[in-house]
């Protein structure tokens, strides 16, 4: 059930990080990026891995855009 959970978690801020992707709105991966580690620690209690192997790719993906943007953009 976690892990469905955790998969859940990481899919609804993959989606919300869609707009995050064009410039000025990168700023959002500031609370997206914590709420996919957040999916993550939730999936870390799961006995399978997929939901928290989900959300830490979705937090790289965010972290990635978070750090060509400068930080900001």
């Amino acid at each position: 059930m976690l892990n469905i959970l955790s998969g859940f978690i990481g899919l609804v801020t993959l989606v919300l990080m869609i707009p995050a992707v064009f410039p000025f709105l990168g700023a959002l991966n500031w609370i997206l990026i914590p709420l996919a580690l957040f999916g993550a620690f939730i999936g870390l209690m799961s006995s399978k891995k997929g939901g928290q192997n989900f959300c830490l790719i979705v937090a790289a993906f965010g972290a990635l855009r978070l750090f060509l943007g400068g930080g900001i953009f």
